[in-house]
């Protein structure tokens, strides 16, 4: 598929996570598999304000591309000015957050609540191709509704505004991430619009990236929260699509993954910050494993590199015990 001129191969993609898709969970993911990453959302308003605070989440290696930023706002002259400082890190796209539940970006007006006014969405893409002289695609993302189903609404101005994609939440703002994502509204997007449209919410593994495509005729898959600890789930889906078997995830390998992840935060953050936010991504990968309860309280604590050795050794012990 292309997003605009860019072309995506064939395969799953990383959503936007803010807390989540930084530097370190981005380059893991690309290793599995991932055929687009789209980093940590940033406020128009804070890049405007201290560029250099916000810059570590606009950076991306090379060995990310295709890759995005994302944006979040409510007022298109902020926009504009942060999509031209956002072009000096070189991204593929530019993505506007247009789904965002957290109370703190709706209480500003940006996020999902910009479905509430579905102009609004259109002057927000006009304002970032402005912003970035149309020298890359700008694309959205946005949910159900707000509190009612609009997304087909909302996104037919993205499209009149020359969205070169819309990626589509199958959740309101008001659901936040339960119940069960409502796949249907992404197809009738799909059906509605000429751009590409990617379908987000519940994939997590091969057999729902292949149901999501099946049922909406999607064109670009985006995985979430399936990927917090789950890696792997790229991995499977580039096997299955070239017909293979993926490879087996014991848990050696899981916890062998889970350090490597870790060194990398801390390549990026240095020790003491990235060691704390490691803690969240720890607990992730233990889940599920035998006594990953007692585990996940450990997680909690890391505070060095060394600490995250023994607590893997302590998961293989477990596993090899129990």
């Amino acid at each position: 598929m292309k997003i605009g001129s860019l072309s995506i191969s064939e395969g799953a993609a990383l959503a936007p996570m803010a807390g989540v898709a930084d530097t370190a969970f981005r380059l893991i993911c690309k290793q599995f598999g991932a055929v687009y990453l789209v980093g940590e959302m940033v406020s128009a308003k804070g890049l405007m304000m201290n560029e250099r605070r916000s810059a570590p989440l606009l950076v991306l290696t090379g060995a990310e591309h295709p890759a995005a930023v994302q944006l979040f706002g409510a007022v298109p002259e902020e926009l504009e000015q942060a999509a031209a400082i956002a072009m000096k890190y070189g991204p593929d796209v530019i993505d506007i957050n247009m789904g965002c539940p957290v109370p703190k970006v709706v209480g500003g007006g940006a996020g999902s609540a910009i479905m509430k006014t579905p102009s609004l969405a259109g002057e927000l893409v006009r304002a970032v191709r402005r912003g970035c002289g149309d020298r890359v695609p700008v694309t959205a993302k946005i949910r159900k509704g707000f509190r009612e189903e609009n997304a087909v609404e909302v996104a037919k101005y993205l499209e009149d505004a020359g969205a070169a994609m819309v990626a589509v939440h199958g959740r309101t703002r008001e659901q936040y991430y339960q119940p069960g994502a409502d796949w249907s509204v992404i197809a009738r997007v799909k059906q509605a619009l000429s751009i590409p449209v990617a379908g987000n919410g519940d994939v997590t593994d091969a057999d729902s990236f292949f149901a999501m495509k099946r049922q909406t005729g999607c064109d670009l898959v985006m995985i979430g929260r399936g990927a917090m600890g789950n890696p792997f789930v790229f991995e499977e889906i580039a096997a299955r699509l070239k017909g293979e078997e993926p490879p087996a995830v014991p848990l050696k390998r899981r916890m062998d993954v889970m350090l490597r992840h870790m060194e990398l935060i801390v390549r990026h953050k240095g020790e003491q910050t990235g060691m704390r936010e490691a803690r969240k991504h720890a607990a992730w990968y233990l889940k599920g494993i035998r006594g990953a309860a007692e585990l996940r309280r450990q997680a909690a604590q890391l505070t060095t590199l060394d600490d995250a050795r023994r607590l893997a050794e302590l998961a293989l012990q477990r596993e090899k015990f129990v």
